[in-house]
């Protein structure tokens, strides 16, 4: 017999958004990590918001939905409140009932705004990090680092001299704006819609582009990220990031580094000596143009050993770091301005990354 086509508005439901969600859903293994790790950060929430006055938004139910942007590539806050006005699955993780009403977009983005003075991206991390190290999934001796190009909220034609001289855009909604000719550089230009931003060509050939670069420090057991960092974009921005991020590990004993050619300098070098780190890089060996040859800062002394080749090898895991946040997570080109709100997201989303990772590693741990 077939059934009939009659509507269901008017009737009630009793069933949670617990109840829809099946017991074997990725989710409720992420959730239950980002949890813990929020239950960490609670005291410094508490510093964050007044004794009185009305509610706002969660702190925790506001960082749960911003992973969920990263995890199901949402483009935007208001396209977020959107799907949790009806998917189930992102309510339960949120932490939102069937009947509870959605926030506006523009409350939301407020809301995040007061997070960004606690630091709290960098601390979710670090929160995450712990678990995974307090399961031995981390290697306290072999890391990796490397640095990648976020692209800035702001177009080439906002790059004009600091002087306000120059020929404006021509008119119009897009208007053209001629470069033929003209000198640019970080010293006597700069974006006016993110001053922040530096125009940056990453290798001879490329086309130049105002961005900001991402460092991350991997650890070569599983693969996880354990610092994460954000700068301007300068030719020495990748060597300087990594000895902070080698500082702020503070490591007990010599431990190795693995990174790409662009880190093999002397100077980097010698500075990772006096850390009592190993520099395990990628030689930067070639001819020039009038037949010099430029040799590496490394010898056999370094690369003789078995554990260089094992370094290089796993160094390029450093690239599915990179390629998750920028296809999945859409940071590949930055929705926010200004280095503090760009380095608050990459942090997030780096976190976002590890805890995508994490449930299988502490399955089989």
């Amino acid at each position: 017999m077939r059934g009939g086509d009659d509507g269901t508005e008017g009737l009630f439901s009793y069933v949670s958004c617990e109840a829809r969600v099946p017991s074997d859903h990725p989710l409720r293994a992420i959730r239950a990590i980002a949890d813990e790790a929020l239950e960490v950060l609670s005291s410094d929430f508490e510093g964050l918001y007044s004794k009185v006055g009305r509610p706002s938004i969660a702190p925790e139910k506001l960082l749960r939905a911003l992973l969920l942007q990263a995890f199901y590539s949402i483009r935007s806050e208001r396209q977020l409140m959107e799907q949790l006005g009806y998917n189930l699955l992102l309510r339960w993780f949120v932490g939102l009932s069937m009947d509870a009403e959605i926030w506006d977009a523009t409350v939301f983005t407020k809301n995040r705004e007061r997070l960004l003075s606690g630091d709290v991206a960098s601390k979710f991390l670090a929160a995450v990090v712990a678990q995974a190290r307090g399961r031995n999934l981390l290697s306290d001796e072999h890391f990796s680092v490397d640095g990648t190009l976020i692209e800035a909220w702001a177009s080439i034609k906002s790059f004009r001299p600091k002087d306000g001289s120059g020929e404006p855009p021509s008119p119009g909604r897009n208007g053209e704006r001629d470069f033929h000719g003209e000198k640019r550089s970080n010293k006597t230009h700069a974006s006016t819609t993110d001053p922040d931003a530096k125009l940056y060509r990453k290798a001879t050939g490329q086309p130049s582009r105002i961005a900001f670069m991402g460092h991350v420090l991997m650890e070569n057991r599983n693969g996880l990220v354990i610092g994460a960092t954000l700068t301007p974009a300068t030719g020495t921005a990748e060597r300087e990031a990594a000895l902070a991020l080698v500082d702020r590990l503070g490591a007990k004993r010599r431990i190795t580094l693995g990174a790409d050619k662009a880190y093999d300098a002397r100077e980097f070098v010698a500075a990772l000596r006096k850390r009592k780190v190993t520099p395990h890089i990628a030689k930067h060996e070639y001819v020039d143009k009038n037949g010099i040859l430029r040799r590496s800062a490394l010898d056999a002394r370094t690369t003789r050993h078995p554990g260089y080749a094992v370094s290089l090898r796993i160094r390029k895991r450093i690239e599915e770091v990179f390629g998750w946040i920028k296809t999945i997570a859409s940071l590949r080109k930055t929705r926010h301005r200004g280095t503090e709100k760009v380095d608050w997201t990459f942090a997030l989303t780096v976190a976002a990354y590890n805890l995508v990772r994490l449930p299988k590693l502490m399955a089989t741990a």
